[in-house]
């Protein structure tokens, strides 16, 4: 691959950008995306969800559930939060809604207000369920969710709907994102694309059969946020171990070779509880009691077994030592 600035006019220029092209073709290609051109690169979600909030810092509202680059970027330029019942969202008039298609903490899979544009955060979606752009008006990704490099992403586009500048100093992207581009990770990238999308009927099967091994072993602990209570990603599972602390489990876990979660990775350090599951009402117990489990396509059966036993065992261990 050529070492060469994509908007540079030089031969070097001209076969990155060449590559950059062909990337954006293969990704609106993969993705249902109507033109190449509604593909804008980026560093990742965490800019092109910022980026939508810079935008519309009036008229815009947000689900409770989105994640923190949406939902603090959303604050800080004055969007709204849906009030909601569950995962149900409360209608409210808006100029753009921005609801993520999977929850990257329960894997709840989340719909839209009716007729209100909308911006849908696909992180978590790509890969683990269907995913089709020409029914969204703006959406972002991160490459590395999919199995792609780290700190490139994109911001999706409809025809219909407008953007401006959010970085500005240069002409790339249209004239819309200043800065040179990540060739190789935007490479990189669409061929993740391609492989999550391909690979999706076999890969959410395999999820599937996972996810049943995991509830399966542990159906004699009292385990919340285990039943399905609404359309969900199968390569998320949402735990609650009533009087535990998720915190815990997930140091222990690792300590066994296990990487667990105690809510989003970007929040893993606060000692805050989680506002997802503040939202939907979780009693403080099972706030500061749940962790996730995430399957990707390294997993495998042996590994799981050997994963949610490992946490079966340390689950009644600490509530042995705690008296329950």
């Amino acid at each position: 691959m050529s070492c060469g600035n994509p908007h540079s006019l030089h031969d070097f220029g001209r076969q990155a950008m060449d590559a950059v092209e062909d990337a954006r073709e293969r990704i609106a290609g993969a993705l249902g995306a109507e033109d190449p051109s509604q593909i804008l690169f980026t560093s990742g979600a965490t800019e092109s969800n910022n980026w939508i909030a810079h935008f519309y810092t009036t008229g815009l509202v947000m689900s409770p559930f989105e994640h923190s680059s949406m939902r603090e970027a959303g604050l800080f330029y004055g969007a709204e939060e849906l009030k909601s019942n569950g995962y149900t969202l409360v209608p409210q008039a808006a100029d753009l809604q921005s609801i993520m298609l999977v929850n990257n903490e329960t894997g709840a899979i989340l719909t839209p207000l009716p007729d209100i544009p909308v911006h849908r955060d696909i992180t978590q979606a790509v890969g683990k369920v269907p995913v089709d752009l020409s029914t969204m008006d703006y959406a972002s990704l991160s490459a590395h969710k999919i199995g792609g490099p780290k700190g490139v992403g994109l911001l999706y586009a409809s025809r219909t709907m407008s953007v401006r500048p959010f970085m500005h100093g240069g002409e790339h992207e249209l004239g819309l994102r200043a800065g040179t581009l990540n060739v190789p990770g935007i490479v990189g990238m669409a061929k993740a694309a391609e492989l999550a999308v391909s690979e999706l009927p076999k890969s959410a099967q395999k999820y599937l059969s996972l996810r049943e091994v995991i509830l399966d072993e542990l159906s004699e602990l009292e385990a919340w946020g285990t039943d399905p209570i609404c359309p969900r990603s199968p390569a998320i599972i949402s735990l609650s171990f009533d009087g535990l602390e998720g915190e815990t489990l997930t140091i222990e876990m690792d300590a066994k070779g296990f990487a667990i979660s105690s809510g989003a990775a970007c929040s893993s350090r606060s000692q805050d509880p989680s506002h997802v599951l503040a939202s939907l009402e979780y009693p403080e117990s099972r706030l500061r009691g749940t962790v996730r489990v995430s399957l990707g396509t390294t997993n495998t059966l042996d590994s799981t077994v050997r994963m949610v036993r490992a946490l079966r065992e340390l689950v009644q261990t600490l509530r042995k030592d705690l008296g329950f």
